[in-house]
């Protein structure tokens, strides 16, 4: 059984991942599937535990290479059920680094279930529960958008409230591209790009600067 699971995050054989994280994965899956029959965690028509694993856990434990590791925060500003954040507060935990995850969530349900899972997990979190629209003067290390705004709103959000910040790791989708195209004339950012471990259509924008452009009248 334990090779059985072990196989199904194969996909993240190169982050030598240990047994205990894998335990922490399946646990947290538990938790999320136990919970999602009393409030609506994710979709319903992706809640099989596979699907969880495939559509949730793999996608967001492929930024943890692109997380800031000089910082002694990192960000998650819509965190929802906990994707990217519990799994890259999971992942930190493995790797012993000892950066606390800042979990932005306005649902009073949704943020008392990330701090059940951050308990029995004994990750290092913070859940703010609060609209951060409305946080000002923030400072963090990265920040990650995964199905949370669109990317121009994000980025006014990081240009308007944040105070400093490493990088900003966005989740794009299949029309994603044409989406990061008209971002672009709007602003001028320093980025790269990287195609997704998880849909061939699917890719990852890490942007470490942004500058709003000035429009001429």
């Amino acid at each position: 059984m334990e090779q059985e699971i072990i196989k199904s995050y194969s996909k993240l054989s190169e982050l030598n991942v240990s047994r205990e994280t894998f335990s922490d994965f399946e646990n947290y899956i538990s938790m999320i599937m136990e919970k999602n029959e009393k409030i609506n965690l994710i979709s319903n028509k992706y809640s099989k535990k596979n699907d969880i694993i495939q559509r949730h856990i793999l996608d967001s434990a492929q930024i943890i290479d692109i997380v800031d590791f000089n910082s002694n925060t990192t960000t998650d500003i819509g965190s929802g059920s906990g994707m990217p954040g519990i799994i890259i507060a999971i992942l930190l935990k493995n790797l012993k680094k000892d950066i606390k995850v800042k979990l932005y969530e306005k649902s009073y349900h949704k943020s008392h279930f990330l701090k059940q899972v951050s308990k029995k997990l004994n990750l290092k979190t913070e859940v703010i529960q609060k609209n951060i629209f409305e946080e000002k003067k923030i400072e963090t290390g990265t920040i990650m958008s995964r199905a949370f705004k669109p990317m121009p709103i994000v980025l006014d959000l990081v240009n308007e409230n944040f105070y400093n910040f490493s990088n900003i790791i966005f989740f794009m989708g299949k029309s994603g591209k044409e989406i990061f195209k008209n971002t672009l004339r709007d602003w001028d950012l320093e980025y790269s790009e990287k195609k997704s471990l998880t849909n061939n259509e699917s890719f990852l924008i890490n942007v470490k600067k942004i500058k709003k452009k000035i429009k001429n009248n």
